[in-house]
C-alpha cells in the first residue's frame, strides 16, 4: 500500500474556518482527518486533538500563557519532566484517533485500558470482506528463544503456501457469513425465500485477521506508555506499524516533548539492582563480566546485559 495520506474519506467532515482561542499545534494541523494508511487496508487518522508543548508546561507551573521563562528553560524542564518520570502535566493533552485494524491487533491494543474507545458493530452492520493479509516476508517460524515471538523466515515456497491456506480460509470464512446472513456486503438478500440469522450470530465464525474500526480517545502520558511498548523492536509487527505511524504524528504534535520521550524513555534502558551494581565495579575496575552471576544475574539476564552494552 502506498505511504501517501488519503485526504479523503467519507468521516472527515468539513467545517467552517473559525478563530480559536485554544492552543494550537500547526504540525498537527496537518494530520487532523487525514487518513495515513497502515498494512493492507487499515489506517490512522487524528480526528482532534487538545493542547501541545506549551500545554505541558503550563500544566507543570499551574500557570497560563506562554511561560515565564525563556524558550531554553522551557525545554529544560520539559526534558525534566521526562526524565524524572513526571505523569499529570502529560495528561493535559489528549488525542482522538480513528483507527481500522485487524481484530487480532485491536486485542492487543486494547490490553492498554487507560483510554476511551468506541469500536464499529457488527451486531448493527455487516463488516465489508476485508481481511489481513501479511507480505510473504513477514512470515516465519515460532522462535525458539522467545514464545511470543518470530524466528528464521519462511522460503518463498514456503511462504506461498501458507499465504493460501490463510486466504482460502477468510474467504470461506466470509463465504458463510454471509450465507447465515443471506445478505451480501451492501446488506442485499442472497436468496428472497429465508431469512438470514442474527448478525450478532453470524459473525461468530469470522477470522481474527478480519478488519474492524474504531474511534481511541488517550491522553499524551497514556499514549507515551502505549508506544513504549508497541514501537518497541520486540513488539508484534502489525501492531508496531501503528505505533510507528502514532509517534511521527505526535513529533508534529509535541516535538520537545517527543524528543525527551526518545532520549529518556523510548529509547532509554533501565537497569536492575544487580545491573547497576555491576555496571559500578566494572567502571571501578573491581570486576569482569565473568563475575556476572556473582551479582545475582540470570544467563538470560547477562546475555540480554551484553546485548545491550555490546560487550
Amino acid at each position: 500500500m502506498s505511504d501517501k495520506p488519503l485526504p479523503q474519506h467519507p468521516d472527515a467532515p468539513t467545517r467552517e474556518s473559525a478563530t480559536t482561542f485554544r492552543p494550537v499545534a500547526e504540525g498537527m494541523e496537518g494530520h487532523v482527518n487525514v487518513y495515513h494508511p497502515v498494512l493492507d487496508h487499515g489506517f490512522i487518522a487524528v480526528k482532534d486533538y487538545m493542547g501541545d508543548d506549551v500545554s505541558i508546561l503550563q500544566m507543570a507551573r499551574m500557570s497560563y500563557g506562554k511561560g515565564t521563562k525563556g524558550v531554553s528553560d522551557d525545554r529544560a524542564l520539559l526534558r525534566y519532566l521526562m526524565r524524572h518520570l513526571h505523569t499529570s502535566p502529560f495528561e493535559g493533552c489528549v488525542i482522538k484517533l480513528h483507527v481500522k485494524l485487524p481484530i487480532f491487533v485491536m486485542r492487543q491494543w486494547v490490553r492498554h485500558r487507560t483510554a476511551s474507545l468506541n469500536e464499529y458493530s457488527a451486531r448493527y452492520s455487516i463488516l465489508p470482506d476485508e481481511f489481513y493479509m501479511p507480505e510473504p516476508h513477514l512470515l516465519a517460524v515460532q522462535s525458539k528463544d522467545n514464545k511470543q515471538g518470530r524466528g528464521d523466515s519462511l522460503t518463498a515456497e514456503q511462504a506461498a503456501e501458507v499465504l493460501r491456506i490463510l486466504k482460502e480460509d477468510a474467504q470461506r470464512n466470509f463465504s458463510t457469513y454471509h450465507n447465515l446472513l443471506n445478505a451480501d456486503e451492501d446488506g442485499n438478500a442472497i436468496d428472497e425465500d429465508r431469512d438470514g440469522i442474527a448478525r450478532e450470530l453470524a459473525r461468530i465464525g469470522l477470522p481474527l485477521s478480519t478488519y474492524t474500526q474504531m474511534y481511541w480517545q488517550t491522553n499524551l502520558h497514556n499514549l507515551m506508555h502505549f508506544l513504549r511498548l508497541r514501537a518497541d523492536p520486540h513488539a508484534q509487527y502489525e501492531i508496531r506499524v501503528y505505533a510507528e505511524k502514532m509517534l511521527a504524528i505526535m513529533a508534529d504534535w509535541v516535538p520537545v516533548t517527543t524528543e525527551a520521550f526518545r532520549d529518556y524513555q523510548l529509547e532509554a534502558g533501565r537497569l536492575s539492582r544487580m545491573e547497576l551494581g555491576l555496571v559500578r565495579d566494572l567502571l571501578a575496575g573491581k570486576a569482569s563480566m565473568a563475575d556476572a552471576e556473582r551479582y545475582g544475574l540470570t544467563k538470560r539476564e547477562i546475555r540480554e546485559f551484553k546485548d545491550r552494552f555490546g560487550c
